[in-house]
């Protein structure tokens, strides 16, 4: 890992690295918008067709098989899979959709003179999640965008995953999918967007993918609702006293997701930096991904003092951040979720704890946390006038109204006020 004070004569190079770690957002995505812009129109064109055709370029998709999974090789992969592996599925689903069922909002109503106000939380009636099936099978991910789906009450789920592993389809039988599809890539997010002859259009797209389909999500989102635009896998570790072998693990382990992960560790102690670091190489060493990633994006950053080591990792705003302990928990203000003390590997929460593992990148922690139970739901607010309600309150609508120049704003008042008459029930 690259070593680089934030201080002295190498604050100003420090201080450029951190602005480009700032701003690597929305730079990659922009390159591929031509070839993704063609793909989404190629499936809005020949629909189903152009999926066939993807399927089978680039997924290796035999041109017998349907773009569709039954339900019976959903079963068949369930019970081909290792009774050890079925329980560690049946008990990251338990914890995930517990975990979400204690997110669940409260519907309310709040009854004050002459009015009742209230909120309700609504199911989107039908999404789309996205499983990648790349580099890595990812059953957890069917599982960490699926079940809080269900708690939150969505009708129609559907999956799509490039060449299903049988560890996904058989995450999928365990959480009773009813509809996967074999497409991957940015044809599948047009798909789930615009819908194809044989896929009827979501209503939202949720899960991580590759830049393709992260561009695709982004081109889409004016068309069909989406999570967030969820990049290459992010790690910070921000510790002035830890066990630097610890510490290394945690990097190597996001490291090994993707050649394009992001890597950070930040600190004031020269000692625990150069410890940390020379872990990092020996775990590394026969890990060929993460070996990638960390010589391509692996900092350390050594801070002048634990205040500044808090300030820098705020301005990274990480997917995955781990903290020495609760007290610091008072001073991280952007993270996509933290994780807390020596004894919380971050492959924890990538699988069994519940809370979710598709987490904002790209700095998108400054404005929203991990894909939950709240990205399946509408919170829709309820207000009822009784007829004196509206004669004690309307007034300050027709004054206001009227100020904005919004004439029949006032007038729906007024008129109601002028005719007032007592509707049945109402006093």
């Amino acid at each position: 890992m690259k070593l680089i004070r934030t201080y002295g004569k190498s604050a100003k190079q420090a201080e450029t690295l951190l602005r480009q770690i700032e701003g690597r957002s929305g730079a990659a995505t922009s390159k591929l918008e031509p070839a993704v812009k063609r793909i989404l129109a190629a499936v809005r064109r020949r629909e189903d067709a152009a999926l066939r055709q993807y399927a089978e370029r680039l997924d290796g998709l035999a041109p017998s098989a349907s773009l569709r999974v039954t339900q019976e090789e959903m079963a068949a992969a369930w019970e081909q899979t290792p009774k050890d592996l079925r329980k560690s599925l049946q008990a990251a689903a338990a914890n995930i959709r517990r975990f979400a069922r204690w997110q669940m909002p409260k519907e309310w109503t709040r009854k004050l003179p002459g009015v009742q106000l209230g909120q309700r939380a609504l199911p989107l009636e039908s999404v789309g999640c996205y499983v990648p099936g790349g580099r890595y099978p990812l059953p957890s991910t069917l599982l960490m965008t699926v079940v809080p789906a269900q708690v939150a009450g969505v009708e129609r789920i559907v999956v799509v995953s490039p060449r299903p592993a049988r560890e996904t389809l058989a995450a999928a039988h365990l959480a009773g999918v009813k509809e996967f599809y074999r497409i991957g890539g940015a044809q599948a997010i047009a798909a789930l967007a615009y819908g194809t002859t044989g896929i009827p259009r979501v209503d939202k797209i949720v899960g991580p993918g590759n830049l393709y389909v992260t561009t695709a999500k982004k081109l889409v989102a004016f068309d069909c609702g989406i999570d967030m635009l969820a990049g290459p896998t992010e790690i910070a570790v921000a510790s002035e006293d830890g066990d630097p072998q610890w510490i290394a693990a945690d990097l190597v382990a996001q490291a090994e997701h993707d050649p394009e992960a992001l890597a950070i560790f930040v600190t004031s102690s020269v000692e625990l930096a150069r410890g940390a670091a020379k872990e990092v190489q020996r775990q590394s060493s026969s890990n060929k991904t993460a070996r990638l990633a960390i010589a391509k994006s692996g900092f350390i950053f050594l801070t002048k003092d634990s205040k500044e080591t808090e300030s820098v990792t705020n301005r990274l705003a990480a997917e995955h951040l781990t903290v020495g302990g609760g007290k610091d928990l008072s001073w991280v203000r952007h993270a996509g979720s933290i994780f807390i003390g020596a004894h919380t590997p971050q492959s924890m929460g990538d699988y069994i704890s519940g809370p979710n593992h598709v987490l904002p990148t790209g700095r998108l922690a400054r404005v929203r946390g991990g894909l939950s139970v709240y990205d399946f739901l509408r919170l829709v607010t309820t207000q009822e006038y009784t007829a004196a309600g509206l004669a004690e309150h309307g007034a300050h609508v027709e004054r206001l109204a009227t100020a904005e120049g919004l004439v029949g704003h006032a007038a729906s008042v007024r008129i109601r006020n002028a005719g007032r008459r007592t509707v049945k029930g109402e006093r």
